[in-house]
């Protein structure tokens, strides 16, 4: 096992080397601040029988998680996904057993929905020949705790004895993303774990004592596995395209003290500057009442705030965009996004839709629906893109001067669901993720990074020279915090009529209007035969 520990400070919270005490066997470090990453990488052997089988029928398997609350992301830990569990997956064989599905159920628990990879995964569209680190189906569900993941692996990877391991995977529960990674050429399975900020309260079974808002590190090696610390604060790059990391690496078992480092590295993923991502936080509500065709909107503080990013390389061009997960209880009118209506653009503030994938029937209901539901990758309209002309830009900024929000509007549309008691049902979506798509400076090669992130769904749909500068979601104050929102459905209501006794009068509907049709049909021909039978027959003299 591989296992590289990351804690991530603000340099105005720089650690002193003095205050790291390595050992033979050992790094110690207390009460330290920071975000933190832990990867563990894993071999085929040191896996349980169920998830080797797994892997072994899987050419590419790539699984995200992101809690559904809302915390702030820090260099390098910039890239976003939809909150929920994301599943990237190719098989090795197109007609071989399907085994993920149960896997997933008894990892993650019976919240995941899934039949098969080919009954309920979608094909995602590459739009882009040239990325190919794109998985062949993708799989959505809302998951809104990872407690079955920290059990799961707590019985079979954690001994009994292993207080440390048992205690680690209890740190699950706090984690902002997880991460599996696995491909057939390296045959290693990665698990990779962020937090954006240490906890607020956690116990040491360990040392029997509690620390409050703080890491206190204990990071063990023992001889067959190999175990590093980095201890680093972000500083700035002198390339746009590049992040910059400095601080102290050991390995723990080799080095006798912390080694002073400082690199950098070209990174797809990127934020904001201070000002504009305080400006650009954007929130999600559906406008009320939502009925059957509930309206998505994304509000920013104001229009003349979503401009493009200040620290984009010289020459760039960029596109403010959003990513929607929707599950199969919504769905939009492909035909009607298609169409690249200005009036339908300009009056909803969207541009071209670049991508839609997945399940996008217009009449079946959710009930006989198998696959999760679909995506759609969408243009975002701004200010500056509205029609040219020094007359009508002045307008615009008079207008948008005024204006408190900037309002992105995106009508979607609800599949009948089962009948209920009461009449109404609860139904959820994440909120979906905005971001300026900018190009790199032509030359820039963005090979994989200590910290890179790949697989989100959305970043196959764009070149491999494309640059991701992420908006911070921002819930209204008082509000729950999560990332989710939620929608009450009028359905049938059980108490009032059963679902057979609506049968039977459908039926009994049915049958009485094909009678009255028949007579409706037979009545006019007797008469005509009856004023023919009536009618005297006049014989022609010779």
């Amino acid at each position: 096992m591989r296992r590289r520990s990351t804690f991530i400070t603000h340099p105005s919270r720089a650690v002193n080397p003095a205050d790291i005490q390595v050992y033979e066997n050992q790094l110690l470090l207390g009460a330290l601040k920071a975000a933190r990453e832990e990867r563990l990488t894993l071999g085929l052997k040191e896996l349980p029988e169920e998830v080797v089988e797994v892997l072994q029928e899987a050419h590419e398997l790539h699984i995200r998680w992101t809690r559904e609350e809302t915390y702030h992301s820090s260099p390098p830990f910039l890239s976003r996904t939809s909150p929920g569990l994301h599943v990237q997956y190719t098989p090795l064989k197109e007609d071989q057993p399907d085994h993920l599905c149960k896997l997933l159920q008894k990892v993650f628990g019976d919240q995941v929905h899934c039949k098969s990879p080919k009954a309920t995964f979608i094909s995602p569209p590459l739009i882009s020949e040239r990325f190919a680190q794109t998985a062949s189906s993708h799989y959505y569900t809302l998951l809104p705790t990872v407690r079955h993941l920290a059990s799961y692996l707590q019985r079979t990877i954690c001994k009994p004895s292993d207080l440390s391991c048992i205690h680690t995977a209890t740190l699950l529960n706090l984690a902002d993303v997880i991460d599996f990674d696995y491909d057939s050429i390296s045959h290693a399975l990665i698990l990779t774990v962020q937090w954006s900020k240490q906890p607020e309260v956690i116990w040491d079974p360990i040392g029997d004592f509690t620390t409050f808002d703080a890491w206190n590190l204990d990071i063990q090696s023992s001889p067959n596995d190999k175990v590093e610390v980095g201890i680093l604060s972000p500083s700035p790059a002198t390339e746009p395209s590049d992040l910059q990391l400095s601080g102290f690496l050991t390995t723990v078992g080799s080095d006798d003290h912390p080694k002073a480092t400082l690199f950098s590295f070209p990174s797809r993923h990127h934020t904001l500057g201070p000002a504009q991502r305080r400006d650009q936080r954007y929130t999600v509500s559906f406008e009320q009442p939502t009925g059957l065709h509930p309206i998505l909107k994304i509000s920013f503080p104001n229009g003349e705030s979503l401009v493009e990013p200040q620290t984009k390389p010289p020459g760039s061009v960029c596109a403010l965009q959003t990513y929607v997960t929707l599950p199969s209880h919504l769905f939009a009118d492909k035909y009607a996004f298609l169409s690249n209506d200005p009036l339908f653009q300009k009056s909803h503030n969207l541009g071209q839709l670049h991508s839609i994938a997945g399940e996008t029937d217009l009449e079946a209901p959710d009930y006989v629906v198998d696959r999760w539901g679909s995506t759609m990758l969408l243009d975002i309209r701004t200010p500056d893109t509205d029609e040219g002309g020094e007359e009508n830009k002045k307008k615009h900024d008079e207008r948008t001067a005024s204006s408190t929000q900037w309002n992105v509007t995106i009508p979607l549309h609800l599949r009948y669901l089962e009948p209920s008691s009461g009449g109404h049902s609860e139904v959820e979506m994440p909120w979906p993720i905005v971001f300026w798509a900018c190009t790199a400076e032509e030359g820039t090669k963005f090979p994989v990074n200590p910290f890179d992130r790949i697989h989100l769904g959305y970043d196959g749909l764009f070149g491999p020279r494309t640059m991701f500068y992420h908006l911070d979601p921002a819930p209204e104050v008082g509000s729950s915090g999560r990332l989710v929102e939620r929608i009450s459905v009028p359905v049938l209501d059980t108490e009032t009529a059963s679902p057979r006794t609506i049968e039977l009068v459908t039926l009994a509907t049915i049958a009485l209007g094909f009678v009255w049709v028949l007579l409706k049909l037979r009545i006019p021909s007797l008469l005509s035969s009856s004023s023919r039978a009536e009618k005297p027959v006049i014989k022609k003299k010779q």
